[in-house]
């Protein structure tokens, strides 16, 4: 039992001590030249024009997440239905199993595009609403002239 646990903690130091010997060893060995050309910013071979430091919006994260997120829908739930005619030929069983675990899948990520969408993630120009009536503008206080 304990020899089991033991040749998983070799595996786990070997695999560290691996990984850490080739970032040595690259350190080590590797040419040390620094110049202008090789800090600058790399563009997909075009020169830099202006400052690479600038605000992005993060709903462009955002957008990019949701859509990430049903294409590995799409990338799981593809084979299970490339293959679902085979099940159904072996037995309803297991049809009806493979059926209703897609679509307890699918019906997660449905809710939570609905849940992204009730909370306003996915408008593209968020506003930060009108102020309310109740609180009325407040008017600086005039100074003696």
């Amino acid at each position: 039992m304990g020899f089991d646990f033991g040749t998983v903690l070799v595996f786990a130091v070997v695999a560290v001590g691996f990984a850490l010997g080739g970032i040595a060893a690259s350190r080590a060995l590797g040419p040390k030249w620094p110049n202008p050309e090789k800090a600058s910013i790399y563009e997909c071979g075009e020169r830099p024009v202006g400052v690479a430091w600038f605000n992005f919006n993060p709903r462009f994260y955002l957008v990019a997440l949701v859509f990430l997120v049903f294409e590995v829908d799409i990338a799981l739930t593809f084979p299970v239905v490339a293959v679902f005619k085979g099940w159904v030929a072996q037995g309803p069983g297991m049809a009806w199993v493979a059926f209703f675990e897609l679509l307890v899948f699918t019906g997660i990520l449905v809710v939570g595009l609905a849940w992204a969408w009730a909370h306003g993630d996915l408008e593209w120009i968020k506003t930060l609403g009108a102020p309310s009536e109740e609180a009325p503008a407040r008017a600086e206080p005039r100074r003696a002239a």
